[in-house]
């Protein structure tokens, strides 16, 4: 569950094409159908803590099953909303690490699972076909609520974590070619071709949200010789090193932290909102209308810079995702041991 887990499990799936997805959903079903995505009870002794926002244990009596996808940040994410559900009186059920974005996502839909933390970006071109982004974080996120509704999923309030694609420097070459943003580095791709080489993964390389269109979009010039293709581990040590300078990441990753990485800003907001936020199966929230103001505070206290450092605790540290998630809903107060 550590190291290898790659935090971009949602954007290498989850913009995937129309044939991958039909054969991913056919998997996913299958696997529903058949019950191998086996759950475990969860058996933490926890009641709501001082920040928890509500009184008593308002989901006395439920019994809930959690889903996530495979790649750290969910499996965190997934651990969380459990425990908080277990402190809020709930049995439940753990459903976490499915591969792939789909197959958590026909767990809530078919109500296998009844919630899961997902991102807005991938529930609006991967889930509802689109194929434009919109800018703003909101909006996109009520633009996901609204469609997704007649799916049978709710959508409750959204995060600020936002895991979406970035370009990143070490610290060396964040002093020397003087860039802040995408812009910087498009005018210094016309200024001086050779200072713009670039590690990036396979897919990023050829996605239209990835290199090709980010380079339409900002007036790139980045000649084929100076982009290098890795996996995506690779990229970050690469980095890292300065074999390049720079490196495709994704904002939530906890190696951006641990190895000093800079990113730079996406000013014309190229690249779409991944922010977070629990879907939840729309008859489970009627049976158990508690669940929204159970979630309600920890999804607010999500951001990138906690996301950076509990993926790095696991990733890095090689920590368990589950006593991470545990230890961080104590400090914040939302969750106590019993």
């Amino acid at each position: 569950m550590s190291g290898h887990q790659h935090p971009a499990g949602h954007h290498r799936f989850g913009r995937g094409r129309a044939a991958h997805l039909a054969v991913a959903l056919l998997a996913a079903l299958t696997l529903g159908g058949c019950g191998l995505v086996s759950g475990s009870a969860m058996t933490d002794n926890v009641r709501p803590g001082p920040k928890a926002g509500y009184p008593g244990r308002p989901l006395s009596g439920a019994q809930l099953t959690v889903t996530s996808k495979e790649f750290t940040e969910q499996i965190v994410l997934g651990q969380m909303m459990g425990i908080v559900f277990e402190a809020a009186g709930a049995k439940v059920i753990d459903k976490t690490s499915i591969q792939g974005s789909i197959g958590a996502r026909e767990a809530v839909k078919s109500g296998t699972a009844d919630a899961a933390y997902e991102y807005t970006g991938t529930g609006w071109i991967t889930y509802l076909g689109h194929t434009k982004p919109i800018v703003d974080p909101h909006e996109q996120w009520k633009a996901v609520r609204d469609e997704d509704a007649k799916n049978g999923i709710v959508w409750l309030p959204a995060s600020t974590l936002n895991n979406t694609y970035a370009l990143a420097l070490n610290s060396a070459n964040f002093k020397k070619l003087a860039v802040r943003d995408l812009s910087d580095v498009a005018a210094l791709s016309r200024k001086k071709p050779g200072a713009v080489t670039m590690c990036v993964e396979n897919e990023f390389a050829t996605r239209n949200d990835g290199l090709p269109g980010m380079a339409r979009a900002y007036g790139m010039k980045v000649p084929s010789a100076n982009v290098r293709k890795m996996t995506g581990g690779v990229v970050y040590t690469e980095t890292e090193k300065g074999t390049c300078a720079f490196g495709e990441v994704f904002t939530t990753d906890g190696r951006i932290k641990a190895m000093h990485l800079h990113v730079l800003a996406d000013d014309k907001h190229f690249f779409p909102n991944y922010n977070v936020a629990p879907e939840i199966n729309a008859k489970a929230l009627k049976k158990y209308p508690a669940i929204a103001e159970v979630l309600a505070p920890v999804t607010k206290a999500l951001n990138n810079t906690v996301a950076q450092e509990l993926n790095r605790k696991v990733d890095v540290d090689g920590e368990d995702p589950h006593e991470v998630a545990k230890n961080w809903l104590i400090q914040e107060g939302f969750i106590k041991e019993a």
